[in-house]
């Protein structure tokens, strides 16, 4: 049988009984094959902005490190820092209702306010009762086992830091690694939080740390989905802050951090656009069939 007449009859099954051997392949093979079918390039610019919740997680890291630094020389008051501590937060409460404004379901929304107070006077209380117990919680280790196991806990809430928007009314579920970096920035926060003098410092470092790991993440991920503007003003204010605050105490922790911002906002973006180039994914009729399921999530209350 010719070289033509097989490749008229030739099928993708082995099952048949075929003139022809099993490891033939015709030349219309390739026809179909198609390099990069789904590839949607990036911009420079794009990435630019999406690399801005990193960088206000690390600012966040740098300016708590700042704050505990001067509670510990007595360069802050820290009733001074409590005050600071509540302004901000209702800063950033009208910020999140402003954003929300536009959601039609009102009593849901007044719900939620309900329960936000509620849970700020709780922690609030809580937080107070506990300072005296947390200041004397490390008193038997070493300032040295503190620092190492403090940064060992900063670094392991940056890596598993949920860095994704939160879209408005979503019902998604805490992914467990943003509870385990949340966690981890809260317990490192208590070790500092106990290598200070008084009741007052560890009440003020505390509420200060819930603020910027448990309720900044929330507001920064919803930022992410409507304001670009913002994200970008508040990426460049807390870096600033985070500078300022840390160069007079440690010039090398504020150069840290500037190589850390200028890699992970200006130098990796450009990384990413330089190396798509080499991106060669190929499709082909010898791939398996991927069924596509369309499901109507229901949400039951």
């Amino acid at each position: 049988m010719s070289t033509e007449e097989w490749e008229a009859e030739w099928e993708r099954v082995l099952w048949k009984k075929k003139p022809y051997p099993d490891n033939y392949v015709p030349r219309s093979f390739l026809a179909s094959l198609s390099k990069n079918p789904n590839f949607k390039p990036y911009t420079y610019w794009h990435l630019v902005i999406l690399s801005c919740p990193i960088s206000q997680h690390l600012a966040g890291i740098f300016l708590f490190l700042a704050v505990f630094m001067r509670l510990q020389q007595r360069l802050l008051d820290p009733r001074a820092l409590v005050w600071i501590s509540a302004a901000v937060f209702l800063a950033g409460y009208m910020t999140w209702e402003i954003l929300d404004c536009s959601s039609p379901d009102n009593v849901a929304r007044y719900t939620n306010r309900a329960k936000t107070l509620k849970a700020s006077i709780l922690v609030f209380l809580a937080l107070m009762s506990l300072s005296p117990v947390l200041k004397t919680l490390t008193a038997a280790t070493s300032s040295d086992s503190i620092w190492a196991l403090s940064a060992c806990l900063f670094i392991l809430n940056a890596l598993l830091a949920d860095y994704t928007a939160l879209r408005p009314q979503s019902h998604r579920r805490e992914r467990l690694t943003s509870v385990l970096s949340m966690n981890a920035a809260i317990s490192s926060s208590v070790v500092l939080a106990s290598r200070l003098s008084d009741d007052i410092s560890v009440f003020g470092l505390i509420l200060f740390s819930v603020q910027t790991f448990a309720l900044f993440p929330m507001l920064r991920r919803r930022i992410q989905d409507t304001a670009s503007l913002l994200q970008i003003a508040l990426t460049g204010l807390l870096s600033g802050l985070s500078i300022a605050l840390t160069y007079p105490l440690s010039t090398t922790a504020a150069y840290l951090y500037s190589v850390c911002f200028t890699f992970v906002t200006f130098i990796a973006p450009a990384m990413l656009v330089w190396a798509q180039r080499y991106k060669n994914e190929i499709r082909g009729t010898w791939d398996p069939a991927v069924p596509k399921v369309y499901r109507r999530l229901s949400l039951s209350r």
